[in-house]
């Protein structure tokens, strides 16, 4: 070998270990979270926030990274196949081909990605210096190559968006708990939340039809017996109708107006400003102005200004935590399972909960309650006995309180199929 060809050998050994680093870099920095890149800033550990700024820029640097990857494995491939033919002839192209494919994959691709997956923060910290520097000096080359592209085919490049979608979240979570990191009460809780931003109030309101609600003629005596009976603490009060919801009183009020000697008072004394919603309204918009106005109901209206029902701040903690009991809690559990197979449902109960319940896949459409989707695939109001069947499992309208499904037996797809049989 001459000098020459030491010289290109050599050569190729720094690009091996500069493309080596660069793999390490790209791995460990886009793994590296800004949550993550903050905790080592408050830690004080040591090139912390340089790492972060690579973090807050990922998107602008990575561009300058890759396209250095690219020039330092097309420049050392094309300097091995050189050396190969200088060294073997026509023969030695293939074997610097396939030695460079063997090299590039072992020692510049698999070994420094595998390091820098085991040890992010180190090779985060060891290698954004390397990454600022390498994307300031091919940034330009980067975005004019990049414009080069779109020419060829329009885009809009590395948009800032969700990099992790909620489905990508929920699986990550459940391999939590897997691996015994987070417990499944954890992974309740997280599924919970991320469905807490997609639920509309309209979904968890108590419908007009259950609403408690006092005449503001009434007086304030009447106003403390229906609290104990009803175990409320706030009740609206309507003028004309329950569409015409004048205001909210507080019971504690009441009480202490009933204590002083003025039980004959009217309700309309003790009335505060209510607070009406729109039945669309997040919960997760709702919970914050809630909290805001400090107000513990509030009163749901539909499209039209009636009312649709109401909402406490109860109801949307129950959405997160689940259901709260308290001592005045005696209804029947919204799902019961019974010794036949078959599952009796309050036809208040939400369609999604009840098909991941029961794992089946309920037709959409303009209802949220078990109730509404009888209605709806029915086309008029049910009468006991009356029956749809969905996804293989046949729900029967049990009991009709005046003209509104209150409860709903369904039998399940394999206990709907050993009726038919024994039928047949």
């Amino acid at each position: 070998m001459s000098s020459a060809d030491f010289w290109l050998l050599g050569i190729s050994l720094l690009l091996v270990v500069f493309a080596a680093i660069l793999a390490a870099a790209e791995t460990a920095l886009t793994r590296m979270t800004k949550a993550r890149a903050s905790t080592l800033v408050e830690q004080g550990v040591r090139g912390a926030d340089r790492v972060q700024r690579v973090v807050a820029n990922i998107e602008r640097d990575l561009n300058g990274v890759f396209l250095a990857v690219n020039l330092v494995q097309t420049v050392q491939a094309a300097l091995v196949g050189l050396l190969a033919a200088r060294l073997f002839g026509a023969a030695g192209v293939a074997i610097g081909i396939l030695l460079n494919v063997v090299v590039l994959f072992t020692v510049a691709e698999a070994a420094p990605k595998t390091w820098a997956l085991q040890h992010t923060d180190t090779a985060a910290l060891l290698t954004a210096p390397i990454v600022e520097f390498v994307g300031k000096l091919l940034r330009w080359p980067a975005r004019g190559l990049i414009g080069v592209a779109n020419i060829v085919l329009p885009g809009k490049g590395l948009e800032k968006g969700p990099f992790v979608t909620e489905e990508e979240l929920l699986a990550i979570a459940g391999e939590a708990v897997e691996n015994s990191v987070i417990e499944e009460s954890e992974l309740d809780l997280i599924e919970s939340i991320i469905d807490f931003g997609d639920t509309v109030v309209r979904e968890i309101m108590v419908p007009r039809t259950d609403m408690v609600t006092i005449a503001q003629d009434r007086t304030v005596t009447e106003l403390v017996e229906l609290s104990i009976a009803k175990g409320l603490s706030r009740i609206p009060v309507y003028g004309e109708n329950a569409d015409d919801v004048t205001g909210i009183v507080y019971v504690k009020d009441g009480m202490r107006v009933e204590r002083d000697g003025g039980g004959s008072r009217p309700v309309t004394d003790l009335l505060r400003t209510a607070h009406f919603v729109p039945e669309t309204k997040r919960v997760s918009e709702l919970l914050t102005e809630m909290q805001s106005r400090k107000t513990h109901i509030s009163v749901v209206v539909d499209e039209y200004g009636g009312t649709a029902g109401l909402v406490t701040l109860e109801d949307l903690l129950e959405e997160l935590v689940g259901e709260i009991d308290d001592e005045f809690d005696t209804a029947a559990p919204p799902l019961e399972r019974l010794p036949d197979g078959d599952v009796l449902v309050n036809a208040t109960l939400n369609v999604d909960d009840l098909a991941e319940e029961l794992e089946l896949e309920l037709p959409e459409g303009n209802w949220d309650s078990i109730g509404g989707l009888v209605l709806g695939m029915l086309g008029r109001v049910p009468v006991p006995g009356d029956a749809v069947v969905a996804d293989g499992a046949r729900l029967i309208v049990d009991r009709v309180d005046g003209q509104r499904v209150s409860r709903v037996r369904i039998v399940l797809p394999e206990t709907a199929t050993g009726e038919s049989a024994n039928a047949s």
